[in-house]
């Protein structure tokens, strides 16, 4: 076997196991499912945030609604980006390695040219039986044989490898090619979409000075919205104390351990919610996040910091409201001067709902996932309907995107 045969071998298998080109496609599936998933997004922010008159909402609604918008908007464009740039990188990958591959299969011809030339001039048959008959025994002239069926055999092989293997490679380069076509196009529209966001963002600068010259009201408007999360806060947080107390009473405990104490039903339950983490159904129909769990900026002015319990889901007029997994409904809870909310106890595990306008159930009932559970509140002013989901495990408190599917 000579060098140049040994040389194609290493580059073949260095070929045929590249991993470059499997983690390359994975990655571009990820931002496949990435970019889908924010495409679903973009279709439920219109069809639940822009389908109604810009007058019935309020201005800090209306600059909400835009953010919240362009940031999805972005975000798409950014994922886009990022697959027409892997897309790039494995086109030129991939030409390299035709390139490379069809170098070598023209050395290979010519090496074959070459040997039949030479085996005419020196009359090969004659030339192979000479070579076989100038052994010096049986056995060096059986592993002559073994050498010239091998070789012959061996070039066949590689030929026809390097063959198939570049012919692959030019049809992935085509899939390539259009897969780049297709995101290309996507960006382009992607760019128009955002000149148009540009706009809005114009409109909002607008909406901004009008805040701007009567800052006392909308600052009080706010500062009411603020003291009104806040009291629901420490009233939610008060049951969740009591319930925890209880359940410690009940146990035989003097003092309450910070913590559920299960029976072995409620153990199993706490064990069947857990495993269910990022797979739990959404409490409404058709909804996206409007704000997020945790620390952020305030949509309104990026200078205030806001810290949400759970989630906000922007959802349909008077949508109805579900239990995401089976519980007992451990509270109903009445505010004055604000919309009621159910804590459902899934053993040490709690889910909140929050600004309802209808109950249908009450405390000690069992309920199944999926079951609805009452309705959402719809702001007759803004035509707004914004359900606020909590989950604790314990008293403390979790990110709810973490539990649920992807819508």
């Amino acid at each position: 076997m000579n060098a140049k045969c040994l040389q194609i071998i290493i580059i073949l298998g260095f070929l045929l196991s590249s991993p470059s080109l499997i983690s390359q496609s994975k990655k571009q599936e990820k931002l496949e499912a990435q970019r889908q998933q924010v495409l679903k997004e973009m279709k439920q922010i219109n069809a639940l945030l822009f389908t109604k008159k810009k007058e019935q909402k309020s201005e800090i609604t209306h600059i909400e609604d835009l953010n919240y918008k362009v940031s999805v908007r972005q975000n798409l464009i950014r994922i886009t980006n990022e697959q027409a740039n892997l897309l790039t990188r494995e086109i030129n990958t991939n030409q390299k390695e035709i390139t490379s591959l069809r170098t070598q299969l023209q050395e290979l011809k010519d090496d074959y040219a070459a040997m039949v030339v030479k085996s005419y001039k020196s009359k090969s048959e004659q030339s192979k039986v000479m070579f076989l008959l100038s052994s010096d025994d049986f056995k060096q002239a059986y592993k002559r044989l073994q050498y010239i069926r091998q070789y012959r055999d061996y070039q066949k092989e590689q030929g026809e490898a390097i063959k198939t293997k570049t012919k692959e490679l030019q049809d992935l380069n085509i899939q390539l090619s259009k897969q780049k076509a297709d995101k290309q196009k996507l960006i382009e529209e992607n760019r128009a979409a955002k000149r148009q966001l540009e706009r809005e963002l114009k409109e909002r600068e607008v909406l901004m000075a009008s805040i701007k010259a009567d800052m006392s009201k909308f600052a009080a408007q706010i500062k009411k919205k603020k003291q009104e999360a806040d009291r629901l806060d420490r009233e939610i947080n008060r049951l969740i104390r009591e319930a925890i107390a209880a359940s410690n009473k009940e146990a035989g405990n003097k003092s309450s351990t910070g913590k559920f104490v299960l029976t072995p039903e409620a153990k199993k339950l706490a064990a069947n919610f857990e495993a269910n983490k990022g797979k739990l159904g959404w409490p409404v129909e058709r909804g996206v996040i409007k704000a997020k769990f945790g620390k952020g900026r305030s949509l309104t002015d990026s200078s205030v910091e806001v810290n949400n319990p759970g989630i906000k889901i922007a959802t349909t007029t008077s949508a109805e409201v579900k239990a995401v997994f089976n519980g007992e409904v451990s509270q109903i809870l009445v505010i004055k001067r604000g919309n009621p909310a159910i804590l459902i106890r899934h053993g040490n595990y709690l889910t909140v709902y929050t600004n309802l306008s209808k109950i249908y159930v009450k405390k000690g009932d069992k309920v199944k996932t999926g079951q609805t559970i009452g309705q959402a509140f719809t702001n007759k002013t803004n035509g707004e309907t914004l359900l606020g989901f909590r989950i604790y495990k314990n008293n403390q408190k979790l990110n709810p995107q973490y539990w649920l599917s992807k819508y």
